[in-house]
């Protein structure tokens, strides 16, 4: 049993950082489909704190900054090769027409788009600052 109370949307949030994060927050809602939840502007052009939402999922996100605990923790994909230590993955009802969007905005698909074994369709692919999202129609609340 779970010890926090009943929430309308997911209780486990992704947090990623981005150098631009203004054309970041338009490119995942252009390209993705999410939508902005709540964005809050920083000093010079910075984002201090966004929530953009995806059907009851959410994702936030904030410029790079490496100041705070918070932000000396982090660093992003070019810094370290490419390489990432966690990905995002998100349901979407349509993989090829998130697909489609991904390919028209230039971004580099890592995984092509494949009928999984386990039910679903998706790809994974980098977004536009390198991070690695995986795309597709597996909902595991549904099975």
């Amino acid at each position: 049993m779970s010890d926090h109370p009943a929430y309308a949307g997911s209780s486990v949030i992704p947090c990623l950082r981005y150098r631009d994060a203004p054309r970041a927050i338009d490119w995942l809602c252009s390209v993705f489909g999410f939508v902005r939840h709540l964005v809050v502007e920083g000093e010079n052009g910075a984002i201090a704190h966004a929530q953009l939402n995806s059907g009851s999922g959410m994702i936030m996100l904030g410029s790079v900054s490496n100041e705070g605990a918070y932000g000396k923790l982090l660093v992003q994909p070019e810094d370290i090769g490419g390489a990432q230590t966690q990905t995002t993955y998100l349901v979407v009802a349509d993989a090829d027409a998130v697909y489609g969007r991904v390919l028209e905005a230039g971004a580099a698909i890592v995984i092509d788009i494949v009928d999984e074994e386990y039910g679903g369709r998706g790809f994974t692919c980098r977004d536009l600052e390198g991070h690695i999202w995986s795309i597709g129609t597996y909902d595991p609340w549904q099975q």
